[in-house]
């Protein structure tokens, strides 16, 4: 894998619409650039690309979490936005088949599913991670997401992929629906 840029982001808020936010909701995404290995040309055989989503799964599922302070974590997402000269299915390959094992094995588990968009885009278009909560998808308090824009990636054979983790859901949360003290953890949805 050739990795040109790593990028880290951390977010705290403590105040929303003037009321304190308390504990504070923390989130960070750690991002990387790299070139696409298969660009301008069609491939039967993305499995250099699935490798690549396992190792980036791991690395970056460490930047996040150190960016956090190692702090437990509630929520994930994952997102990938190929440049000019890729196909979706190359941001498919990173990120489905083995990116979440290695995420999750970072963070210490995860029943839900593991959000995520794919795009192709230019440098300097917005990549948004959605995110949700790593035990149960019906938690609506942790429907959100985390967005990136690089003013020079992804460049026309280049990969901007990234992760990112949250500690706590939005802040103030207030349209119902499951809470975290309701979550049962067996299927990945409640």
């Amino acid at each position: 894998m050739k990795l040109r840029k790593l990028v880290t982001l951390t977010e705290e808020v403590r105040t929303e619409m003037g009321r304190a936010v308390s504990p504070p909701t923390r989130r960070a995404l750690a991002a990387a650039v790299i070139a696409n290995p298969f660009a301008g040309r069609y491939v039967d055989d993305l499995s250099d690309l699935i490798d690549m989503g396992e190792a980036l799964g791991a690395r970056l599922g460490q930047e996040a979490l150190a960016a956090l302070g190692g702090a437990p974590v509630e929520g994930y997402g994952k997102a990938a936005l190929v440049g000019e000269n890729g196909e979706l299915e190359h941001a498919a390959a990173l990120l489905h088949p083995k990116l979440g094992a290695p995420l999750r094995a970072v963070i210490g588990g995860g029943r839900a599913l593991v959000p995520s968009a794919k795009a192709i885009g230019r440098a300097g278009e917005t990549l948004g991670v959605p995110l949700g909560h790593k035990d149960a998808a019906y938690v609506r308090s942790h429907f959100d997401a985390m967005c990136l824009r690089l003013n020079d990636a992804p460049r026309p054979d280049e990969i901007l992929v990234a992760v990112a983790l949250q500690q706590h859901g939005r802040p103030l949360p207030r349209v119902g629906g499951l809470t975290t003290d309701g979550i049962t953890g067996t299927d990945g949805l409640r």
